[in-house]
C-alpha cells in the first residue's frame, strides 16, 4: 500500500461503531484524522460515536445498516466511496448473540445471530472487495476471538459464528495471496472485552452474564485494531495473555479443556445478582435505536478491566518468540486449574 500509517483523510469503515470495540476502533483511528465511516444499526449510538469521533480530530458519516442486508451494505459502501473517497481500511465488529444453553435457543434466534455474526462479516467483505479490487490496495481487518477457535458452554451460537469466520478469514487470505494481490486481509483474535454487549444482548441465564476474566478495556481491542491495520500482512493477532493460552492450551489438551470448561465455564460467566427481566434485547432490533438510549463504549465492568496488553506489547516488539513464551505460560496455568 505504499504507506503503513493511517493519515489524515484516509478513509476507514467500522461496522458495529455504534458501540463496543467498533466504536473504540473508530475514535482510535479518528485520533489520526482519519475519515470514519460508522456503520450499524442504532441510530441513537451512530450519533454519539459520530460526535466523538469528531471530537477526537476526525471526520464521520453515519450510515444506519444491518449487515444482514447484504444489498444495504453494498450500498453503504458505494456511499463511502461516492461521499469520502477510496476506502483504505474496512472493520468488521458487528455481532449479535444469544447467552443460553443450546436447548433454549429457537431456530430463528440461531439463523439470526449466525447471520449478523458470521454472514455479516461475508457480506461486509464482499462489499469492500469490489472497491478494492480495481484499485488493487487495502486492507480488510476481521475482529474475531479466542472463541474462533475454543468453545465455551452457553455460547454456542457466539462461538460457531466466529469459528466460521476464521475459516471463511483463512480461504480468502489463501486466495489473495495466490492472486499475489495487494490487498490485505488480518484478523485480531479477542479476550474478553468490557463492552456493552453483556446489557443487551439476549439471555436466557438466571444470573447477569459477564465476561470470564481477565478483562479488557475496549480501548485495549481498539489499539489492537489500529495496529493490525497498520501492519496487516501478519494473518492474525492475538490481545489478551489469556488468549493466546486458551489457544495454547486447547492445542496441548483439548479434552482436558473440555472437562475444565465444563465445571467451571457456567459460572463463571454469571454473575451473582439476578439477571433483570427487563434489560433490552437487541437481536431483532437495536437497544440503542431511536426509542433506546447510547449505550457508550464501555460496559458495567469498569472496575474489573484492563487498560493495557503485555501480549500485544510483546508480540509487537519480540515476534512470535514473546507470543509463544506467553502462551504457553498462560497453558500451563490454565491446565493446571482444570486439573484441580
Amino acid at each position: 500500500m505504499g504507506r503503513a500509517a493511517i493519515q489524515r483523510g484516509d478513509v476507514v469503515v467500522v461496522t458495529g461503531a455504534s458501540a463496543g470495540i467498533g466504536r473504540a476502533s473508530a475514535l482510535a483511528f479518528a485520533r489520526r484524522g482519519a475519515t470514519v465511516a460508522l456503520l450499524a444499526r442504532g441510530e441513537t449510538g451512530l450519533k454519539a460515536a459520530a460526535a466523538e469521533v469528531e471530537q477526537a480530530g476526525g471526520a464521520a458519516l453515519t450510515i444506519p445498516v444491518d449487515v444482514v442486508d447484504a444489498d444495504a451494505v453494498t450500498a453503504a459502501a458505494q456511499r463511502v466511496e461516492a461521499e469520502l473517497g477510496p476506502i483504505r481500511v474496512w472493520v468488521n465488529v458487528a455481532f449479535s448473540s444469544v447467552f443460553a444453553r443450546f436447548e433454549d435457543i429457537s431456530p430463528a434466534e440461531y439463523r439470526r445471530a449466525t447471520e449478523v455474526s458470521y454472514l455479516g462479516y461475508v457480506y461486509a467483505t464482499m462489499a469492500a472487495l469490489e472497491h478494492m479490487r480495481p484499485r488493487n490496495r487495502g486492507t480488510i481487518v476481521q475482529v474475531g476471538s479466542a472463541l474462533a477457535y475454543r468453545g465455551i458452554p452457553l455460547q454456542t451460537a457466539y462461538c460457531g459464528a466466529k469459528h466460521a469466520v476464521q475459516g471463511f478469514h483463512e480461504s480468502l487470505r489463501c486466495e489473495l495471496l495466490h492472486e499475489h494481490s495487494g490487498i490485505n486481509v488480518t484478523m485480531v483474535q479477542m479476550p474478553a472485552v468490557n463492552t456493552p454487549q453483556f446489557s443487551w444482548l439476549l439471555s436466557r441465564l438466571p444470573h447477569q452474564a459477564q465476561p470470564v476474566p481477565p478483562i479488557y478495556q475496549p480501548e485495549v481491542a481498539a489499539a489492537a485494531v489500529l495496529h493490525a491495520a497498520e501492519h496487516p500482512h501478519r494473518r492474525e493477532y492475538w490481545v489478551g495473555s489469556t488468549t493466546m493460552a486458551t489457544l495454547a492450551a486447547n492445542a496441548i489438551a483439548p479434552g482436558l479443556l473440555d472437562r475444565y470448561l465444563a465445571k467451571t465455564g457456567f459460572a463463571a460467566q454469571q454473575r451473582a445478582t439476578r439477571r433483570d427481566p427487563n434489560e433490552p434485547v437487541n437481536l431483532w432490533e437495536p437497544a440503542d435505536g431511536p426509542d433506546g438510549r447510547d449505550f457508550g463504549t464501555h460496559g458495567r465492568f469498569d472496575d474489573r478491566s484492563h487498560t493495557l496488553d503485555p501480549q500485544l506489547l510483546a508480540s509487537r516488539h519480540h515476534g512470535l518468540l514473546g507470543a509463544a513464551a506467553g502462551a504457553l505460560l498462560g497453558a500451563a496455568l490454565v491446565l493446571r486449574g482444570a486439573r484441580r
